[in-house]
């Protein structure tokens, strides 16, 4: 199943701007698919606001068909309002991805940060500068809510990938090395 190709749909939730990005992965390399916005801000109504994020994230589904949904976590902020918005913008879309079947992962920002970069504290423009490098890309969209997307899928792609990985679905190290005896060192 390692090299398995599959399709991994990067979010980063907005109630005003949200980030898509998808890769496609072969092996150990992966590639850009696709990356983009969704433009929120001309609607006033919230409520419309969380259906067009239904809308879009069910038609990238219908139309790439990922294999997995990865999506940033909202960070703490001090405004309580804004907070819950941008939870329900994500509950929507984590909704939208378990609706079509797929396996949903949330990752915070710092881990996002740190998988793609090293440094869990980058700014927007070292993850940009690194996502060009590993995915051999050009030039940096209008909108970092899109390359924030394509961070979150490339992070997944790299937290599926690790060795670990294949612990963390195991119920521990014991049933790991009853799956996978030829790990065993002697």
């Amino acid at each position: 199943m390692a090299n398995k190709a599959k399709i991994i749909l990067g979010i980063d939730p907005g109630t005003l701007v949200m980030g898509y990005g998808l890769i496609h992965v072969e092996g150990k390399k992966a590639s850009l698919i696709e990356m983009d916005v969704l433009k929120l801000s001309r609607m006033k109504d919230h409520y419309e606001r969380l259906q067009l994020i239904h809308a879009r994230v069910n038609e990238l589904i219908r139309q790439f068909q990922p294999t997995s949904f990865a999506i940033e976590a909202p960070f703490f902020g001090k405004n309580v309002q804004s907070m819950l918005k941008l939870g329900r913008a994500q509950g929507v879309a984590i909704a939208t991805a378990m609706h079509a079947g797929l396996p949903v992962t949330e990752y915070s920002p710092k881990k996002v940060k740190q998988s793609v970069t090293g440094n869990g504290n980058a700014d927007k423009e070292q993850v940009w500068l690194m996502l060009q490098r590993i995915l051999s890309i050009g030039e940096r969209p209008d909108y970092f809510d899109a390359t924030d997307a394509l961070a979150v899928a490339v992070c997944h792609f790299y937290q599926e990938s690790s060795p670990l990985a294949a612990v963390s679905k195991a119920k521990g190290w014991e049933q790991f090395l009853q799956k996978h005896p030829e790990r065993i060192s002697k």
